[in-house]
């Protein structure tokens, strides 16, 4: 399973309850498969330029953990939403995931350094 993140843009002037449904209908093929989903709601924010004859848009991101099939899914019902303005959907590299890459075998794994001695002297 890799780790995707998807920042969302609904139109500013649509309600939760018009939202709520879009973020369920492209989410299930995600959940479908055992993974959980984080919603994080950035609220509506101020756009730099004109987008589609709006100057704000709602702003949602989710966090989640999936095979790279159902996010194809996920992408196209953002694309044919109606409510969608925008949409980015980004694999995280694993260590900004807080995973490291796995060891090749011809890799060897760095030694932490060790700390400097100290001495009796320094303390004087």
């Amino acid at each position: 399973m890799r780790p995707y993140e998807v920042v969302v843009i609904f139109d500013a002037s649509l309600e939760e309850e018009a939202i709520r449904p879009v973020l369920e209908r492209a989410t299930a093929p995600i959940t479908k498969n055992g993974a959980t989903v984080t919603t994080d709601r950035w609220g509506k924010r101020r756009f730099a330029y004109e987008m589609k004859h709006r100057w704000e848009g709602n702003y949602v991101l989710l966090a989640f953990n999936a095979e790279p099939g159902p996010v194809a899914e996920l992408d196209r019902v953002f694309y044919l939403a109606d409510e969608v303005m925008r949409h980015k959907v980004m694999r995280l590299p694993d260590r900004v995931a807080g995973r490291e890459r796995p060891l090749r075998p011809t890799e060897v794994a760095p030694e932490p350094e060790a700390a400097p001695a100290t001495t009796g002297a320094d303390n004087e």
